[in-house]
């Protein structure tokens, strides 16, 4: 499925196979270093590394921390708030915005990262990132085999994509926020498309089937467009 998808869409990088679990997965190495935000660890599974993670390898990030439930040490814990306030000082978000923003409600224990093509099992999540074109392509495919919403797209915070896909079950875009494409090095003409691991399937049996149709649909409006 994962070359199905790579070939059909020509991406650059690797689908993001991510999910949570209660214990260290076997035969799967802990990340070797705490990176400074949670969607780095997307950047090295895009990159073909195969890993889980721990509560403290995400501490460095109080917002990725808050959307993925992960309890702060005492010490640590007035990070969210101090990062929170510059945001509103500001006016990049209001406090009142805070509750609003999708988080999962079990508590986080590890999260698994791999390439697609290497997950041992279905994952919670897949995270693709591409041209507007290619997420064009993918969220198009997704609607077709009902397993995506129309104008599904979030903002920031980037990471909140992952329990909004898990809570509502579906595919959803995000545009990015300026943290994750520091941390992730994403160009500034990308940006995410996401959607639950057990959907992927239904995805790509449509996704072949749109990028064809896209492609006649382009001969057929430059051809009137040349014409009128």
């Amino acid at each position: 499925m994962t070359e199905q998808i790579q070939k059909l869409l020509d991406l650059k990088t690797s689908p993001v196979a991510m999910s949570f679990c209660d214990e260290p997965p076997e035969q799967m190495p802990h990340v070797e270093k705490a990176e400074a935000s949670g969607c780095s660890y997307w950047r090295r599974a895009a990159e073909g590394e195969s890993f889980y993670t721990e509560a403290a390898d995400h501490y460095n990030c109080p917002i990725g921390c808050h959307t993925h439930n992960v309890e702060l040490p005492e010490e640590r814990a007035g990070e969210l708030h101090g990062t929170l306030g510059l945001m509103g000082e500001l006016g990049y978000i209001a406090m009142e915005e805070v509750s609003g923003i999708p988080r999962r409600q079990e508590p986080f224990h590890r999260a698994v990262y791999s390439p697609l093509k290497d997950a041992a099992e279905v994952p919670d999540v897949v995270i693709i990132s591409g041209e507007p074109r290619q997420m064009m392509l993918l969220a198009e495919a997704a609607v077709a085999a009902g397993v995506g919403v129309e104008n599904a797209v979030m903002g920031r915070p980037t990471c909140a994509m992952i329990p909004a896909v898990m809570q509502e079950g579906r595919s959803m875009s995000s545009l990015g926020c300026i943290g994750n494409r520091v941390y992730t090095g994403l160009s500034d003409d990308e940006f995410y498309f996401a959607l639950p691991g057990k959907h992927v399937q239904a995805l790509v049996e449509k996704l072949e089937t749109i990028v064809n149709a896209n492609r006649a649909l382009e001969e057929y409006h430059q051809q009137r467009q040349s014409d009128i």
